[in-house]
């Protein structure tokens, strides 16, 4: 795409898919914290300590030109 800019200064753009055994730190400070956080952990069976599903559950929709969906799931264009 030649308008596509990287998300984050630790991430800048490359041919090769960013991979580790943790979440990587930009995506890990989406996910919410505080009263927003248990909220989402009260009301789901989803530990705290998974937090690759709690960016899946709670960052679909989050502030920005980040989307967070599942691999197999599209993002609407709207």
């Amino acid at each position: 795409m030649p308008q596509t800019e990287p998300i984050s200064l630790t991430m800048p753009l490359r041919e090769d898919a960013y991979q580790s055994p943790l979440l990587f730190p930009f995506f890990d400070g989406l996910i919410p914290e505080g009263w927003l956080l248990d909220v989402a952990i009260r009301n789901t069976n989803i530990s705290i300590l998974d937090r690759m599903s709690l960016l899946l559950l709670c960052c679909k929709d989050c502030i920005g030109a980040v989307s967070v969906v599942p691999e197999n799931e599209e993002e609407s264009d709207e």
